[in-house]
């Protein structure tokens, strides 16, 4: 009767470890599927803990679009009452503030306040590693220590692995290239400690149709420490209708 037990035992675990590989492969399947769309939209909502919008990383919603035959991806950023506008394509990237019209990051970086960085440096490095949806998605899904199945929707959650919440606290929801792969590695980064994070991915007829990214932990930057407790809820839409549309200016800046 033990063996018996045991054996049943052996069996459920190696079903469970079926389960949750399979959903690892459906998930990566609906994330490539997005990745494959002619073009799509989406929009990015941030919230601190407790329904706050504050916290590092936190900030005004952000809507964007991507075709893939023209390689163009146009992000529209709000912080507070001012909206930001990005266009990119492959490694080039122009950026339009209310206050310097459309400039790339280069020229972003020179701006300083009294002779230190300004936040334009901030924003022309924060551009150029910005990815879209499927692209990040297609990073969660690689950090992801485990994934089931969802019982309250089509669609996939597990926890992050530490590394993985690392990237995601620091890096944001959007997931941004370069440092990234190591969190912790440049001494001039932001340092994490009890970086936790779980994420949950949604799909419609077996595309990736968004994901929702929490993380906690604590960050500590030059010197100044703050606990984070933060939800990130990425919407994607229109897939295969998107239009997508460079505004002149940009596009002779993007071809200086």
């Amino acid at each position: 009767m033990f063996r018996d037990v045991l054996f049943g035992c052996v069996a459920l675990v190696a079903g469970s470890g079926v389960v949750m590989a399979a959903a690892q492969d459906d998930a990566k399947a609906a994330t490539q599927k997005l990745a494959d769309s002619q073009n799509y939209s989406w929009k990015t909502t941030t919230q601190a803990g407790g329904g706050g919008g504050g916290g590092r990383g936190a900030g005004g919603p952000s809507e964007g679009k991507i075709d893939k035959e023209s390689g163009v991806m146009i992000l529209t950023m709000t912080r507070g009452d001012n909206e930001i506008q990005v266009v990119k394509k492959g490694d080039k990237a122009v950026i339009k503030t209310p206050d310097n019209g459309w400039k790339t990051p280069a020229e972003l970086a020179q701006d300083n306040n009294g002779g230190q960085p300004g936040p334009g440096r901030f924003m022309g490095r924060m551009v150029q590693g910005m990815q879209p949806p499927a692209k990040a998605a297609e990073e969660l899904v690689a950090d992801v220590k485990e994934l089931t199945p969802s019982s309250s929707s089509d669609g996939w959650s597990g926890p992050l692995s530490e590394e993985g919440a690392k990237k995601a606290m620091a890096f944001g929801g959007g997931r941004r290239r370069g440092g990234a792969d190591n969190a912790n590695a440049n001494a001039n980064g932001p340092q994490i400690s009890n970086a936790k994070g779980d994420v949950k991915f949604y799909t419609k007829d077996g595309v990736l149709a968004g994901y929702e990214l929490h993380v906690t932990g604590t960050v500590d930057f030059n010197g100044n420490t703050r606990d984070i407790d933060r939800t990130t809820t990425v919407q994607i839409s229109d897939v295969g209708s998107t239009k997508v549309e460079v505004p002149d200016e940009a596009k002779k800046k993007l071809q200086e």
